[in-house]
């Protein structure tokens, strides 16, 4: 019996051993008989394709579109359509792109609830394609913005619109927003009731507004902005919209600490405009508050509209002189700007600006950059004002023509002089000869 038993159970053994081996062997048999595919690009994973569709041109991701069912449920994925650009123009009479109108339409369709940093941009002068973007406007009800930006590359462009048609479009997207933090609107119609509705609506996220060159909107209606909106951090304006009850709101316990302020002190017309004066006090109290701010001030005026101006300390970072001026407003710069890192002054005439910019170079510890235009310097006062500078003149881009040489240093010598003060190799600019 025993026997018997140890007899079936040797055979029962052997069976499973066999068994184990045939299938061993058939599986060997499978790998060496599979073949190996093409991968299915239609079923790559969508985030794959996403990531590829996010590199390419608008135009590129619209024909990959059309190789299959899943690129194209890609192509209309929302993170795609976050942010857009509308490039405006009339075909007839410009050879400028211009986003397809009925890409437009498949937009505003599809994609308006997911639109969050949109601009516009009006590439030729033409009321038409300003009266396009405000129609794009009026239909995004159902948009949540974060950024909006309406950019003219030539002008009037919205500036042509009536008033109440662009402020209408303008008002659909404040009130449908509700989370704008960046908003920029240079050179439109915009007036004080929309900032009211601007701010209303958008209050606690507005962090930068630009809105130079908008001739309807008073100093009341940019300090209900400066009043309500805290977190502004970012501001741009004309220089007759700033006023010491602005300078004051922004400086107040409840506001954040402004980063970045920007003036444009813009004159048509000589002698037509009246800049008044802001106070010391008020500028002191700005100061106190932000620190750290670049106060950026463009200057496009006449020599005779610069007295109400550079009479006592003002706190200026970066000054930009787009028309000439005179040596005694440069005299008062150096005077009166002790925070000043950047200044280009665009033209003086033909009175040498030695004194001027050794006191600049005295007083003002901070500059790093410096441009000059049609001006002159002699050599000797030039060498003089980089060596107090020092290595700290980051930029410094001067014409050539500017630098008049004298009996201690000639054009070719200037160079090697300038460059052991600032520690690096420089050239003054060379005019092109085309």
């Amino acid at each position: 019996m025993k026997r018997g038993r140890k007899t079936n159970e040797a055979n029962s053994s052997s069976s499973e051993d066999t068994t184990e081996k045939e299938s061993k062997r058939h599986k060997v048999a499978e790998k060496k008989t599979t073949v190996v595919q093409s991968p299915d690009w239609a079923n790559l994973l969508q985030d794959i394709i996403l990531q590829v569709f996010q590199y390419l041109p608008l135009l590129d991701r619209a024909h990959a579109s059309q190789v299959c069912r899943s690129w194209n449920q890609v192509f209309h994925m929302p993170d795609l359509w976050r942010c857009f650009e509308f490039e405006l123009n009339q075909p007839a009479t410009s050879n400028l792109r211009t986003t397809h109108p009925e890409l437009i339409k498949q937009i505003i369709k599809r994609h308006s609830n997911h639109l969050q940093y949109v601009s516009f941009k009006v590439v030729d002068s033409s009321k038409e394609s300003a009266e396009a973007a405000c129609d794009i406007l009026s239909q995004l009800v159902n948009c949540s913005l974060k950024t909006l930006g309406l950019i003219s590359t030539a002008r009037p462009s919205f500036m042509d619109l009536p008033k109440s048609h662009f402020i209408s479009a303008l008002t659909v997207v404040f009130v449908n927003s509700k989370s704008l933090s960046s908003l920029k609107i240079d050179d439109t119609p915009v007036d004080d009731p929309s900032l009211k509705v601007l701010v209303a609506n958008n209050s606690d996220t507005l962090k930068l507004l630009k809105m130079s060159s908008c001739p309807h909107v008073s100093p009341a209606g940019i300090l209900c902005v400066a009043d309500q909106c805290h977190g502004l951090r970012e501001l741009a304006l004309n220089y007759h919209l700033l006023s010491d009850e602005l300078l004051l709101a922004l400086s107040s316990e409840k506001h954040v600490r402004l980063e970045h302020l920007r003036i444009d002190v813009v004159s048509e017309n000589p002698g037509q405009t009246q800049f008044h004066t802001i106070q010391k006090s008020s500028w002191d109290a700005f100061i106190k508050h932000s620190p750290k701010v670049n106060l950026v001030m463009y200057f496009f005026l006449y020599e005779e509209e610069f007295d109400p101006f550079f009479r006592y300390e003002t706190p200026v970072t970066h000054l930009y002189f787009g028309r000439s001026v005179s040596k005694d407003v440069l005299g008062r710069v150096g005077m009166t700007c002790p925070r000043l890192v950047e200044l280009v002054v665009c033209a003086n005439g033909l009175r040498p600006l030695d004194e001027e910019l050794i006191c600049i170079a005295e007083r003002c510890k901070f500059l790093s950059a410096v441009g000059l235009g049609e001006c002159e310097v002699s050599c000797s006062a030039f060498v003089e004002f980089v060596k107090m500078c020092g290595g700290r003149l980051s930029q410094l881009s001067i014409m050539e023509e500017v630098l008049i040489p004298d009996q201690k240093y000639s054009l070719e010598q200037i160079h090697w002089e300038v460059s052991k003060h600032l520690g690096r190799v420089w050239f003054p600019d060379m005019m092109p000869t085309w």
